[in-house]
């Protein structure tokens, strides 16, 4: 395995974890690195470099930046956020991964690509929803600013670092797991 392959699984990873937490802030920061050529994305996947998917992706992204603001509307974002940042971290994942046996691609791209932006989402989902009931929405501002902010760091870092970037995502991945521990030991 080349280090570039490493490489770009790590990126895709990164990448498809802060679609965990924003839909279309990591697709804005895959199109804008092709759009500069900053990394090769797979063949199949160049039109996300053009300056239509740049713009397009641009306008997506402050719509669903400033939708998360509102309260009781990022609660119904939050109930098809899960399934999309899945969609789009496999998507996300399988773009970054280059020319390479399809069954690899697809296989660790649903499984580590889906599967972290998926966690991620359902946490961020599950923190909203408690926002919502104990504080009557007023504090999904405040969540909606963190999620937005670890967005665009792990992209940002997907970007230029993505060694950073995959230490983020394991940081973030290791506090959701404590939380839910801490949250079950709760529970009983």
């Amino acid at each position: 395995m080349s280090i570039e392959l490493v490489i770009s699984i790590i990126l895709g990873f990164s990448l498809a974890a802060a679609a965990g937490f924003r839909v279309f802030v990591p697709l804005l920061a895959l199109s804008l690195a092709a759009y500069f050529n900053w990394f090769p994305i797979s063949e199949s996947w160049e039109w996300m470099g053009s300056l239509t998917a740049v713009i397009l992706l641009s306008v997506a992204t402050v719509i669903e930046i400033l939708a998360y603001f509102i309260p009781w509307v990022d609660n119904l974002l939050d109930s098809v956020a899960v399934p999309l940042s899945a969609i789009a971290g496999t998507l996300i994942m399988v773009a970054t991964m280059g020319e390479m046996n399809p069954v690899f691609t697809w296989a660790l791209a649903i499984i580590a690509g889906g599967g972290a932006a998926a966690a991620i989402s359902g946490t961020t989902s599950a923190s909203r929803l408690t926002s919502s009931a104990t504080t009557g929405g007023l504090g999904n501002p405040v969540i909606a600013t963190a999620e937005t902010g670890a967005a665009v760091t792990v992209a940002t870092a997907s970007i230029f670092s993505p060694v950073l970037a995959f230490i983020l995502v394991l940081t973030f991945l290791y506090a959701i797991y404590k939380l839910i521990a801490r949250v079950r030991r709760a529970g009983k």
